[in-house]
């Protein structure tokens, strides 16, 4: 993802290019093919289908618009594709903080559950003893009212 961050998108003679930071030039390679295509000299795949077979046919100029127009909807889709990646990035930039917060909101809420449940253990050794003292306090007066009577 962050070799995308670093791409960007030009225009060149009406064309949108894309070049990334290693210096790759989609220009460069268009004019070397269309050098080799005004030579006459005929890419070396010519197996593949980016010319249909109409387009053997074809003169050099036309051969070439083709494929410039073919580039300009090739480059369009990568854009859409490197916006799309771009935001998805950001999507998971501003979900991983979502998280580090949680997980932060997380752990200071279990360290105020652990306090709170060390206090809750100390008030009931406290309301236990308060018991015992109140038993033994309830057997005295008993035994008091005993003597009295």
């Amino acid at each position: 993802s962050s070799k995308i961050r670093n791409m960007e998108v030009q225009s060149g003679d009406g064309v949108a290019v894309l070049e990334d930071c290693i210096g790759f030039s989609l220009t460069k390679t268009i004019s070397k093919v269309e050098e080799k295509l005004k030579k006459g000299v005929l890419p070396d795949c010519q197996d593949d289908d980016i010319i249909p077979r109409v387009g053997n046919e074809m003169g050099a100029e036309v051969q070439i618009r083709f494929l410039k127009a073919k580039l300009r909807v090739m480059q369009e889709d990568l854009a859409n594709i490197v916006f799309e990646c771009r935001k998805k990035d950001d999507e998971n930039q501003n979900l991983g903080t979502r998280l580090k917060d949680t997980e932060e909101e997380n752990s200071r809420l279990q360290r105020t559950i652990s306090l709170q449940q060390s206090q809750t253990e100390k008030y009931k050794m406290l309301s236990q003893e308060a018991n015992k003292k109140t038993e033994g306090l309830q057997q005295e007066v008993t035994a008091l009212e005993k003597v009295l009577q």
